[in-house]
């Protein structure tokens, strides 16, 4: 058994989300309110208010895949603001996945000139 996540597009639901819901609770969020396709091969991943339980769902042509991880102790860095639904990385899920907060990163700088 084994997801390969690495090639799929990646989107993040920002906010809270009801994560008692399964398959089709989520699959309705990802079309009526993400404005996406759940069948396009893409993962999506949703956090609920404590931000310690995060779901993720994604459709390898078969069927969907739903896994989910609750934190014992600490807490997922999550956007909480209710835009778009946001497409993140491969390497930003890794860093999702092992707590680091790449939301809140240092923003880069563009200059003209050096002086």
């Amino acid at each position: 058994m084994k997801v390969n996540l690495e090639e799929a597009r990646i989107y993040v639901r920002p906010g809270a989300t009801d994560l008692r819901k399964g398959v089709s609770g989520l699959c309705s969020i990802i079309g009526n309110e993400m404005n996406l396709d759940a069948l396009c091969g893409s993962a999506f991943l949703f956090c609920n208010k404590t931000h310690k339980l995060l779901k993720v769902i994604f459709w390898d042509k078969t069927g969907f895949w739903l896994a989910q991880k609750r934190l014992e102790k600490a807490t997922w860095p999550w956007p909480m603001n209710e835009e778009a639904a946001r497409e993140i990385k491969s390497e930003q899920l890794d860093m999702l996945l092992t707590g680091i907060d790449f939301w809140h990163a240092h923003q880069e700088l563009h200059f003209k000139s050096a002086y």
